[in-house]
């Protein structure tokens, strides 16, 4: 979990668990990230606030005494943070059931939990118990993934380097719109800054850690975006014949059937979803992959060989 999404998930979970209205004080003091000087922290709770609103938690302002201009303080109502369940249809039940899946573990964790002990420490009192949170966690070991998350959630352009077909790498810049997963890759969709049109990329090409540019709120997503059409185009619905070295080229085997055997090589039929992605596929592994059929495919391998040998000598 990025630093930023910890410090909002500690926020959130103060502002839930609070028995009485939090000062920013209070939560400066709690809560970890909170850094620099009064303006500095005070533009970065704004910010954060604004963030939680616009994923559409409601954030109380208040007083402890309304006859008296006291410091004001914040708080999140469990009652209006719950999810009415009524409203929601079959479809919609199913997504959230899988989501929670996937997201498992780390919600009142030690980082998160922190909040919750250091608010202790100031005599301030918390109900964790009664807080009816999902334990959350991402599975996955690219931690690219969390950073485009909060790019998406912030609208802020992202940059990265991209390993080509021809195993070159490249600078783009993406307004990055949706992340999904296909074939057991994780991808990311956007408006890409140099071609001009949606493109999506698979997080395990990129060669370089993702840097957000610009400011929030720089763009907005198209209404007639949706993830779930683009990675129907990523479905390995093209067949086509190998030869894989026995016990060798693993990760070609998930999408493989193997035909027959002979000495040293296993022949198989394997499933891909493009033209471009096969020949990635196939020139990571070099010479433990030969192709059978059909034989235009054996040109365009060569082709690629050809022209990765003149970039890079």
């Amino acid at each position: 979990m990025s630093r930023k999404s910890e410090r909002l998930v500690n926020l959130t979970i103060a502002l839930l668990a609070t028995t009485r209205w939090l000062t920013k004080s209070e939560i400066y003091r709690s809560i970890d990230g909170y850094n620099g000087d009064v303006d500095a922290k005070e533009r970065m709770f704004e910010r954060d606030k604004e963030e939680l609103r616009n994923l559409g938690i409601e954030i109380e302002v208040g007083s402890f005494d309304p006859l008296f201009e006291d410091e004001v303080g914040y708080r999140i109502r469990p009652e209006k943070y719950q999810i009415q369940i009524s409203s929601l249809s079959v479809n919609q039940l199913s997504l959230i059931s899988l989501a929670t899946q996937m997201w498992r573990g780390a919600v009142l964790s030690s980082q998160a939990n922190s909040a919750l002990v250091k608010l202790k420490s100031l005599g301030i009192e918390s109900d964790s118990e009664g807080l009816e949170l999902t334990a959350q966690s991402v599975d996955v070991s690219d931690e690219n993934l969390t950073h485009i998350i909060d790019a998406i959630s912030a609208k802020r352009t992202i940059s990265f380097s991209y390993m080509n077909r021809d195993a070159i790498s490249e600078e783009r810049a993406l307004e990055p719109y949706g992340v999904g997963t296909k074939n057991g890759y994780w991808y990311v969709a956007g408006n890409d800054l140099a071609k001009r049109e949606v493109r999506l990329f698979r997080l395990d090409r990129f060669s370089s850690t993702v840097k957000e540019q610009g400011r929030a709120g720089s763009y907005e997503v198209p209404a007639d975006f949706s993830m779930s059409e683009l990675l129907k185009s990523q479905a390995r619905n093209q067949r086509c014949r190998l030869k894989l070295r026995t016990d060798k080229a693993y990760s070609l085997r998930r999408f493989a059937t193997e035909i027959s055997s002979e000495e040293d090589w296993d022949i198989v039929e394997y499933s891909y979803a493009s033209t471009d992605q096969l020949l990635r596929d196939l020139l990571w592994h070099g010479d433990d992959v030969l192709i059978v059929e059909p034989a235009e495919l054996r040109e365009k391998v060569a082709l690629s060989l050809d022209r990765i040998e003149n970039a890079h000598g």
